[in-house]
């Protein structure tokens, strides 16, 4: 079976594991306190980050390459479209949420609100959390001119980027830190994301001393 040393709420972690669960790879989850560079932890990975997966014996690092080589390995069913020109795209979209999104508004919102706390680095900085939240709403009403003109956020089948940008946006609806109201096109989106079976996984995770909002595990929400 594979195993998959992550972090519950780790963005790039969630990628990973619904672009697993998608294409129906078991796997081990081993929650991983990679903060603390465990010697055996640091040998698997030397840049000492999560994810990490072991799948057919292979040992990888780095979300972005992980899930290229899940697709290469199990192409059914495509998470990459099979033209250049879209794959581009799909590939634009998963860099704009796992560097853009996340520098702007994961790393000032999620890392201060809880990453501080679990790893014992101090009170969350509240200039960080007020330039998150602003940022969080130019991102969403991007993404409200993305899905005004395609059915998914990259073309008209759901592809790597709609995992990349709900694995971003699940990790914040758990600490309550997404508008829901601020867009129905968005809203819609994620819920038809949600439901799929590759997301019951995420939507189990329970992180010590940060209890999710009653709507986060709701489909209908």
């Amino acid at each position: 079976m594979a195993r998959l040393f992550h972090v519950p709420l780790s963005p790039f972690c969630r990628k990973v594991r619904l672009s697993l669960a998608e294409k129906k790879v078991e796997v081990e989850l081993v929650e991983e306190k990679y903060w603390e560079q465990d010697p055996d932890f640091m040998r698997r990975n030397p840049a000492g980050k999560v994810p990490v997966l072991r799948l057919d014996g292979v040992m990888m690092a780095e979300s972005a390459a992980i899930c290229e080589y899940i697709e290469e390995t199990r192409p059914d069913p495509a998470l990459m479209p099979k033209d250049a020109v879209a794959r581009q795209e799909v590939r634009r979209l998963v860099s704009w949420f796992d560097d853009k999104f996340h520098h702007e508004v994961t790393s000032k919102l999620l890392y201060e609100r809880v990453n501080k706390k679990v790893m014992g680095h101090g009170y969350p900085d509240s200039s960080n959390v007020k330039a998150g939240a602003k940022a969080i709403k130019y991102h969403l009403d991007y993404m409200t001119w993305l899905l005004d003109h395609r059915r998914w956020l990259a073309g008209d089948v759901m592809t790597l980027a709609d995992f990349a940008a709900a694995a971003h946006l699940s990790a914040l609806d758990y600490i309550s830190d997404v508008d829901w109201n601020r867009s129905d096109v968005v809203k819609d989106w994620y819920a038809k994301i949600k439901s799929r079976p590759a997301f019951r996984s995420i939507l189990a995770d329970q992180v010590p001393g940060f209890p999710p909002p009653k709507h986060y595990n709701d489909l209908d929400f």
